[in-house]
């Protein structure tokens, strides 16, 4: 059976993408080339046609094996990735949005990749020393070259989503979204609705948190970029998993694993959003897709809103250093 369906722009895709970024950066050890390219065949044989990846995943080594690993199926699939942050001159990681720097990105992106051109282009955060107009204008030259089809924002503000469409159509707006990060329903979401920009959701399992397998910060590893993140101190997260319990309870009303019921609850808040779950698991591929065929009641969704939401949820998203990078509104205090 294929997959269902929604629209990206100009681009017809799975309901649910696939976010490649775990396959070479930020949760622990990463798999071995040959385990996460059969992994990237396999997500395409299952019916996954939106793979989104960046510049920044391993510096660049997520690109390469996704050109390396999916080479003469390029067809297959709509290609989504960044530009904005990467690797510097130093090798090491950097805010940048200047209009020169988002052009050798992407002519570095292309080769990585093995395209001539990259379906949709993502600023994955907003330099705030650059203009955003200056940083979308860039990528809007690179439309006009044909080395982009699309762009699209990360991370940013509603005023920031208005202020960058002004300039050139925005496709697509990304930023975490998920029963324990809600943040995007302060403003984003009605922005998005407002401009015909499609809602793309990362993290949609809260880094893990949702699909009831991480029992505590204990498992990270010291380079897991979780280990760095409030929600996943140790005293926050034993009070955070107090909230799967119930949760646990809905997820065998509707005969689903936790991880297919909290993406039925993102596909269910809004017919055009897109969640792109990631994975290293050959298994979680077949069952995070499995969830676009799950059709939640109204009455359901409400009472997983009141158990899972931003007054029930303990700790920050970020750290104060990596919250002053991004641009998205937060609730009060």
């Amino acid at each position: 059976m294929s997959p269902a369906t929604r629209q990206l722009g100009p681009f017809t895709v799975s309901a649910i993408g696939l976010g490649c970024m775990n396959l070479s950066h930020a949760y622990g050890t990463p798999p071995d080339a040959k385990t996460a390219a059969a992994l990237l065949n396999e997500a395409l044989d299952l019916g996954y046609t939106l793979l989104d990846t960046a510049a920044l995943y391993g510096f660049g080594a997520n690109e390469t094996l996704i050109g390396e690993a999916l080479a003469g199926r390029r067809n297959e699939f709509v290609l989504a990735s960044k530009c904005g942050m990467a690797a510097n001159a130093e090798g090491k990681r950097e805010i940048n949005g200047r209009p020169e720097v988002i052009k050798t990105t992407c002519e570095a992106a292309l080769g990585r990749l093995r395209t001539d051109v990259i379906d949709l282009y993502y600023l994955h955060r907003w330099d705030k020393t650059v203009p955003i107009e200056d940083s979308v204008g860039a990528l809007s030259d690179l439309v006009s070259e044909g080395k982009v089809r699309t762009i699209g924002l990360s991370e940013v503000s509603a005023d920031t989503l208005r202020r960058a469409h002004a300039v050139h159509p925005i496709t697509a707006l990304q930023t975490e979204y998920s029963l324990w990060t809600r943040n995007p329903e302060i403003a984003v979401l009605a922005a998005c609705k407002d401009l015909g920009v499609t809602f793309v959701a990362f993290s949609p399992l809260a880094r893990g948190f949702l699909t009831g397998t991480l029992r505590g910060p204990a498992e990270l590893s010291a380079k897991d970029i979780r280990a760095a993140m409030p929600r996943f101190a140790p005293d926050a997260y034993a009070r955070n998993l107090q909230l799967l319990e119930p949760m646990a309870v809905l997820a065998g009303e509707v005969g689903c694993t936790l991880a297919q019921l909290a993406l039925a609850w993102v596909l269910a808040k809004d017919p055009t959003l897109i969640p792109i779950p990631g994975t290293t698991k050959s298994s979680r591929l077949r069952e995070n897709l499995d969830a676009a065929a799950l059709r939640l009641e109204p009455e359901l969704v409400a009472r997983l809103d009141g158990i899972i939401n931003q007054n029930t949820v303990v700790g920050a998203r970020y750290n104060a250093a990596t919250q002053a990078e991004i641009d998205t509104e937060e609730f009060a205090a």
